[in-house]
């Protein structure tokens, strides 16, 4: 089939953009025609006049809409997928395609379509009252960027199409990453039924299942992200200073919580490390820590665990609390509860048995469930489905 690829890449490239162009890369891999339209941000620093037309099409672009309309009379394709319209594209991309008589397919990376801030997250907690209250309420907070301009301007577009019904009525289907995101959009008024689960997926490094704990180093925990609030970095920097001996913590990102660690014992800063790095700390680490503190969506950083047989200990929290089983592919604590990390890291270091049986189960569920194979099957399954439908 010939497939349309929407995506508004950010300024800062993130996991999304990977997803992005990692189901790109396998569509194209078994025979699909895959076309993208990629629209980048840069315009968001052109300057006060670019960011004030930027904030004037978020609701709606008209000068989208056109573009759009002529993209796909040229392409003509089965199906677009939208992954982010957000914001120069904005939701006429929807409009363009009904009028060309061709299915649209959403993945909701984050909560955007019904939190302003795309985290359900404010003051450094969860929050969820634009769920089932206005999403003008982020105005008010500065949920969006901690700017209630332009809170405003994204609240505007979320009640607007939530008003307009645009999601019920305009998508022919959502994906969601995990079953709890799901019910969160469920629970905001989405259709049930217009919504499948697909979970994001990674390639597989070399890795001989066999011989797991063979070189690791039980006493070193490993985290691997942004050094950001929403991430847990504080509780993370409390817990590793209740940590004593020799043991050791690696730290992988950069982010404005990077003094965090300061006057802290055996941590390791490496700041940025390309794909083929972070695969080796995996593959030497004795476990991950993900001690994030809001609803993750589904982080790359977990699924990169579990292929390199790596446990993880994380918050329990969200989809991770749906995506770790706990005891079993790694353990969960308290969001927050930086005592509880304390105490679970304490255990894994003086178990490394465990960690390493923990590991293998972490590999067999990638490979039972993660797989770019797998994957593949299920985002077949979804777009066949949608295009018999239209």
């Amino acid at each position: 089939m010939k497939i349309l690829i929407v995506h508004n890449r950010y300024q800062q490239a993130g996991g999304e953009d990977s997803v992005v162009d990692a189901e790109t890369e396998l569509l194209a891999h078994h025979g699909h025609v895959v076309e993208k339209w990629n629209v980048d941000n840069s315009a968001l620093s052109g300057g006060l006049s670019g960011k004030i037309k930027v904030a004037l099409s978020t609701c709606y672009s008209k000068a989208s809409l056109t573009a759009a309309d002529a993209l796909l009379r040229s392409l003509n394709p089965d199906l677009v997928h939208v992954h982010n319209f957000f914001p120069q594209i904005s939701p006429s991309i929807y409009d363009a395609c009904r009028n060309n008589g061709i299915p649209v397919v959403q993945t909701l990376h984050n909560y955007r379509l019904i939190c302003p801030g795309a985290f359900l997250m404010r003051a450094g907690k969860i929050c969820e009252q634009c769920i089932d209250g206005t999403p003008y309420q982020a105005a008010l907070y500065g949920c969006y960027r901690n700017s209630r301009l332009g809170s405003l301007v994204v609240a505007h577009m979320v009640s607007r199409h939530r008003t307009l019904e645009t999601w019920s009525t305009k998508v022919d289907r959502f994906i969601a990453l995990t079953d709890f995101a799901k019910g969160k959009f469920v629970q905001a008024g989405f259709p049930a039924d217009k919504i499948s689960v697909k979970p994001n997926f990674v390639i597989a490094p070399p890795l001989d299942t066999d011989s797991v704990g063979g070189a690791r180093c039980h006493e070193q925990a490993l985290y691997v992200g942004r050094l950001s609030p929403e991430k847990g970095i504080g509780t993370l920097a409390s817990a590793w200073g209740a940590i004593t001996g020799d043991r050791v913590l690696t730290v992988v990102g950069s982010g404005e919580l990077s003094d965090g660690f300061a006057g802290l014992n055996n941590v390791h800063l490496l700041g940025f490390q390309n794909g083929r790095a972070i695969n080796e700390l995996m593959q030497r680490a004795g476990f991950l820590i993900l001690p994030s503190v809001w609803y993750e969506g589904f982080p790359m950083v977990l699924l990169e665990a579990f292929a390199n047989g790596l446990p993880v200990l994380a918050s329990r929290v969200g989809s991770l609390a749906e995506i770790i089983r706990e005891g079993e592919t790694g353990l969960l604590f308290e969001p927050g509860n930086s005592g509880e990390l304390a105490e679970k890291m304490r255990w894994l270091f003086e178990n490394p048995a465990e960690q390493i049986r923990m590991g293998l189960n972490a590999k067999r569920a990638y490979s039972e469930k993660y797989t770019a194979e797998i994957n593949y099957a299920q985002l077949a399954a979804i777009y066949n489905e949608v295009i018999s439908k239209n």
